[in-house]
């Protein structure tokens, strides 16, 4: 397959752009997706209902944390579990966890247009930091700004109207790329240009992405690109 600029250009016309990471940028969804089990495993839980599962789906690090504590009787502060939480995950961020295809090139032509760029992911910096650097895109980003840090998860638009006032931007020529519906409905409903980026990991919502999102990207390469 083959990366085309003129596909890309025909996609994203704004002078910032703001891009999840998980699922948007690399391919970490299934690591993330067991995550909640290997951890509450480790701590001797075996049963966990699809209910939590899915509640924790756009919670940070540390919501998540203080409902495991809080369902599951576990010791410790909400931060200390999320710690733990992040530490298995830490070996992955480092070592495995791969680029999705085409994405490389995609930043690359975005870069040399000169649009400023940003990452927003629910992943801690560190984490964040540590896997682009590896995978060669660091160098892209203006900056990396975690939803711990801002305070609130993507349910909430603190994180995304951060990003834009750091950016020096307003939400209206600001793209914001992501994978998940949830996150899609709250970057669309603050005012940002919306583009959808296709993961299997949501592809039963990816219908109600396509109907939301001003612009959808099924690939990072040409083959792949919807008609615009």
């Amino acid at each position: 397959m083959k990366f085309s600029e003129e596909a890309a250009h025909n996609v994203m016309n704004k002078h910032y752009a703001i891009f999840d990471m998980d699922g948007t940028l690399i391919d970490s969804m299934m690591y993330w997706k067991h995550l909640a089990e290997e951890f509450l495993e480790s701590k001797g839980v075996t049963q966990i209902s699809e209910d939590i599962l899915e509640k924790i789906k756009p919670m940070t690090m540390t919501e998540s944390a203080a409902l495991f504590r809080q369902e599951f009787s576990l010791n410790g502060t909400p931060e200390s579990i999320a710690m733990e939480m992040n530490a298995m995950m830490d070996e992955h961020y480092h070592k495995n966890i791969p680029l999705k295809s085409g994405v490389k090139e995609y930043l690359d032509f975005l870069y040399q247009k000169g649009v400023q760029m940003c990452v927003v992911s629910a992943t801690a910096e560190p984490l964040m930091e540590a896997c682009l650097k590896r995978l060669d895109i660091l160098k892209y980003f203006c900056f990396l700004l975690s939803c711990e840090t801002v305070g609130a998860g993507k349910d909430k638009p603190d994180a995304y109207l951060a990003a834009a006032k750091q950016l020096g931007a307003s939400p209206a020529d600001s793209a914001v790329y992501e994978d998940a519906l949830y996150a899609v409905k709250t970057a669309k409903n603050a005012g940002f240009y919306v583009i959808g980026v296709y993961d299997e990991s949501a592809e039963k919502n990816w219908n109600d992405i396509e109907n939301l999102a001003d612009e959808t990207i099924r690939s990072y390469y040409v083959l792949n690109f919807p008609v615009i």
